[in-house]
């Protein structure tokens, strides 16, 4: 009696992206076209959105489903990022939209960490790679822009300067690993209220960003002195999410009281970062946090990390 064969798996390939802490983020004032120019400093950290995209029968169109911690907050459809990401990149190349998307979470979901622009970076490259459309890296970037001003950064990975809209960048020299820990609300913050907000604050009072003001921070990085980085930290976008979110405010204090080289709002929030001295000191961290009953969820991991990788793939 022979043994029954069973059906190989569809092709199918993983690929992995990182989320982001801004290091520092200057806001300059609203421009005619509605945006603000920024001058920000990237760094990828060791949370990661990981993105399956497999092959379905011809016609089926894009589907999408996700799990992991707050899976239910996702959208499924196409105003999900990793879904225009594929959309997008098979309008460019001429190919069907043809493929199922699974997105497993492992960056907070609207905390200020872009974990859904390292959903499009990743879901940019599973198709790339599935479709076996050969798109070269710059023009994968110019897409990643065209979904999201911090798209390109997660694609980058490790440390970076931002300008424009935060999507030029320029890769950063940094040495050795900085350690942090993540306090997350359950509720988000939208973005465009904290810009909203930032204007509403800061008025004709904003000033014109330049990279330069950020000298120190650059030099504690290329030192790898965490002392001094905790120093540099600096979020324009931080007194607009404290007037907003006030509660904030007990977050940052509370990491400071034990010991954390820096706190900062983590982008437009309201996820606080804060910088440790070692892996177990931000573990130290969490646990005041926890025991002041101050955030709903804590995240600790390394950074620089990686930018967007493949993990596995089957081929066909």
């Amino acid at each position: 009696m022979s043994a029954r064969l069973s059906a190989a798996p569809p092709p199918s390939v993983r690929v992995r992206a990182p989320g982001k802490v801004n290091l520092a983020l200057r806001v300059g004032p609203v421009g005619p076209d509605g945006y603000h120019p920024l001058a920000t400093i990237f760094q990828a950290v060791s949370l990661f959105e990981e993105v399956t995209a497999t092959q379905v029968a011809p016609g089926s169109g894009i589907s999408l489903t996700v799990s992991g911690p707050q899976a239910e907050a996702v959208p499924t459809d196409e105003t999900n990022l990793a879904w225009r990401a594929a959309a997008l990149l098979a309008e460019r190349t001429g190919l069907a939209a043809d493929v199922a998307l699974h997105l497993t979470k492992g960056v907070p979901v609207a905390g200020g960490m872009a974990g859904g622009s390292a959903d499009a970076a990743a879901a940019l490259v599973a198709c790339d790679t599935l479709w076996e459309a050969g798109v070269p890296r710059p023009e994968l970037v110019e897409m990643a822009a065209e979904l999201g001003a911090d798209v390109p950064f997660s694609l980058l990975g490790h440390t970076a300067v931002g300008t424009g809209r935060g999507d030029l960048l320029t890769p950063a020299m940094t040495r050795g690993e900085f350690h942090w820990c993540f306090g997350t609300q359950r509720t988000g913050l939208s973005t465009p209220s904290v810009f909203r907000r930032f204007d509403e604050l800061a008025g004709s009072r904003a000033s014109t960003v330049d990279p330069a003001d950020d000298a120190e921070l650059m030099h504690a990085l290329r030192a790898g002195d965490p002392v001094a980085l905790g120093t540099a930290l600096h979020n324009d976008l931080e007194p607009a999410a404290l007037d907003l979110r006030p509660e904030l405010a007990e977050v940052l204090e509370v990491a400071t009281e034990a010991g954390a080289l820096g706190v900062v709002v983590s982008g437009s929030g309201p996820t606080v970062a804060a910088l440790a001295r070692s892996r177990q000191h931000a573990l130290a961290l969490g646990a005041a946090w926890t025991a002041a009953d101050v955030v709903d969820s804590i995240w600790c991991a390394s950074g620089p990390a990686p930018g967007t990788q493949v993990v596995t793939s089957v081929a066909r």
